[in-house]
């Protein structure tokens, strides 16, 4: 059962080998962790906007060469959707006009959808949200 959502940041300090995440990550099972699928469109996004900007030349296939890593650290990864009752927080937390970004807001949706803790460092943003459950692992 999914207990912990890692958030966009955490991810990517796990990709880059972050030795505390690292070691947490390790220490659980691995149905106990997921990704939501704003964090996987967050990340290709942001793969995507690398290759728009180096069009050729060595920075391009760097580029590329960072989609292909991003990609194969996703595969085998739980990754937890965007559903029906995710929309519906989601429009439930909109409608509080809270400060805070949307795909945070999604992703804080899809957390208590699915009754799980988020782990990331935007202890500001994610704390603003009733009822949500978040941990700082770095």
């Amino acid at each position: 059962m999914i207990r912990y959502i890692l958030g966009t940041d955490h991810l990517s300090l796990a990709q880059r080998k972050h030795p505390k995440i690292t070691a947490r990550i390790l220490s659980l099972p691995k149905d106990e962790m997921a990704i939501t699928l704003i964090t996987v469109e967050e990340q290709i996004r942001g793969r995507f906007a690398e290759i728009r900007r180096h069009q050729s030349g060595p920075n391009c296939v760097v580029a590329y060469q960072q989609l292909r890593q991003t990609i194969d650290s996703l595969l085998g990864v739980n990754v937890l959707d965007f559903d029906s009752a995710a929309e519906a927080i989601d429009q439930t937390l909109k409608s509080q006009k809270l400060k805070i970004g949307t795909q945070d807001r999604r992703i804080a949706a899809i957390a208590l959808a699915n009754h799980c803790k988020v782990i990331t460092r935007n202890l500001s943003d994610f704390g603003q949200i009733p009822g949500l459950q978040i941990e700082n692992w770095a």
